[in-house]
């Protein structure tokens, strides 16, 4: 049996997916990203004039992630019990990990989904300056837990 897109209703018209009828149930995602970069601009950002790059990507993905349904027209308010955003310095750029958590009735892989890619973003616009050639790469969903389809993990 084909799956049919859930956003789409029998005219083909864009909707909000109904969930009352739904169970609220914990559910988690994580996701990630990659902002590429030179080893001369990973170097200089410490000494960014805008603040610490880092922190305030940090920050910006926390944000983020709480205002993802007001950023993706589909998506539900949720109530999010946890958001966490982390940045590992890589030879070539930055690797961003976010874990997002909730207790409802729909999943939270666009609200990490989001945390990550606004977090790469914001690396970008502080460090753009030194590199346009800044490239934001890998955004992806690593694993989500919760909910009637179950457990999803990326294949490596």
């Amino acid at each position: 049996m084909a799956r049919k897109l859930s956003h789409y209703d029998d005219s083909g018209r864009a909707r909000m997916v109904d969930v009352s009828g739904k169970v609220s149930t914990k559910r988690e995602a994580e996701a990630s990203a990659f902002v590429r970069m030179s080893p001369t601009v990973l170097k200089a950002l410490p000494q960014n004039s805008k603040g610490d790059p880092l922190e305030v990507a940090r920050v910006a993905g926390i944000m983020a992630a709480k205002r993802t349904a007001d950023l993706i027209p589909m998506c539900h308010t949720l109530p999010l019990s946890h958001i966490d955003v982390e940045m590992r310095l890589c030879e070539n750029g930055v690797a961003i990990n976010a874990k997002a958590a909730t207790t409802a009735q729909t999943g939270v892989e666009m609200e990490a989904l989001v945390a990550v890619s606004v977090s790469a973003l914001t690396i970008y616009d502080m460090a753009k300056g030194l590199d346009k050639g800044i490239e934001i790469r890998e955004i992806v969903l690593e694993r989500k837990t919760g909910g009637k389809s179950g457990e999803y993990r990326r294949k490596k």
